[in-house]
């Protein structure tokens, strides 16, 4: 879709129900289901994290920004993911987070992202993180610069993939908690997005093809 075009129209899911865990049912791992008693997460004392949905204009086309993280020693390692990290004590709330953490890994002033609307909150339980996403907007054509100690790759995906029901899948993977798991996934040309980034990637889906 033309940037200009979904960029009218996107205001219109401000004043949207969220969808919730009906969209993220749809793309969750059967093994994460039973960490549904918002009571226990609390108990498990988790770490608040904030990510960025951020759609912005490429060849005049409306794009999904994404991040490969590096591999590493953690349960995260070489995922595909939406920009975002830890909350820090210098943040005054968790949209503070997720916009200096975008800044941070990919290079988007805070000042330049047009926040649209605050998503349904995830429970991540590899790594016991609350996870809060937002989305965004951001309308400059500038080139974004990767975080070299934790990014390794950005991602480009237009929106009409994400749209496209063709693209939704499943495969067997091995995750931090089981082996030759099979999973709800995006796959995006090769780009495949499981686990909880699909999850709240779905419900962002669902919001759009109320509006679009």
């Amino acid at each position: 879709m033309n940037y200009i075009d979904f960029y009218n129209r996107i205001s219109k899911i401000k004043n949207l129900p969220l969808p919730g865990s009906k969209a993220h049912f749809l793309m969750e791992p059967p093994e994460r289901r039973k960490y549904q008693d918002l009571r226990k997460i609390e108990e498990r004392n988790p770490r608040r994290a904030g990510v960025m949905a951020l759609f912005y204009p490429k060849a005049d086309e409306t794009h999904l920004l994404f991040i490969l993280r590096k591999s590493y020693k953690g349960v995260h390692s070489n995922q595909i993911a939406f920009p975002g990290g830890k909350e820090e004590k210098v943040d005054n709330s968790m949209l503070e987070t997720a916009l200096r953490e975008t800044e941070e890994e990919v290079g988007v002033p805070v000042h330049k992202v047009e926040v649209v609307k605050e998503l349904s909150k995830l429970y991540i339980p590899p790594s016991n993180f609350w996870v809060q996403p937002y989305l965004g907007l951001y309308t400059e054509i500038e080139p974004f610069q990767k975080q070299e100690s934790e990014v390794e790759d950005i991602l480009e995906i237009p929106m009409r993939y994400v749209l496209n029901e063709d693209n939704l899948t499943s495969l067997k993977l091995n995750t931090s908690y089981a082996q030759g798991v099979e999973v709800p996934a995006f796959n995006f040309e090769g780009r495949v997005v499981w686990g909880a980034t699909a999850m709240m990637l779905n419900e962002i889906k669902l919001l759009l093809k109320q509006v679009l």
